[in-house]
């Protein structure tokens, strides 16, 4: 995929963010260094960035999915429920499988916290 500036700017911006971000997130920031850019590159670019494997989708209940850079190690999540920006959590509390019903078998899991974020408290 050919390395545009509106590219290098998304990139650049989720690189930078170190947590997930919504599309319009996304533009806000790479838009400090690509005046230009427009909601439409966005989404166009997040959508190729995906399918190369560079970014991944935060699920949300009820929400846009966020990306955050998909390189890193298993983390969790907190969502501020002021702000609504998603934040990451690096302690997980590890193996949960006693969580399970009997006979299940857990694959992976998810833990998404809400709360205030030290901003909005």
């Amino acid at each position: 995929m050919r390395q545009t500036q509106q590219r290098a700017a998304i990139r650049q911006a989720l690189l930078d963010a170190g947590r997930p971000l919504s599309h319009e997130e996304v533009l806000a920031a790479a838009q400090r260094s690509c005046p230009g850019l427009g909601i439409a590159t966005v989404y166009r670019n997040v959508r190729r960035l995906r399918e190369q494997g560079f970014l991944r989708a935060v699920e949300l209940p009820g929400a846009p999915n966020r990306y955050e850079v998909a390189d890193k190690d298993h983390h969790h999540h907190f969502h501020c429920v002021r702000c609504d920006r998603i934040f990451e959590v690096e302690d997980c509390p590890g193996d949960l499988k006693r969580l399970a019903p009997q006979g299940f078998l857990v694959q992976r899991h998810e833990i998404l916290l809400y709360g205030l974020c030290p901003s909005c408290r």
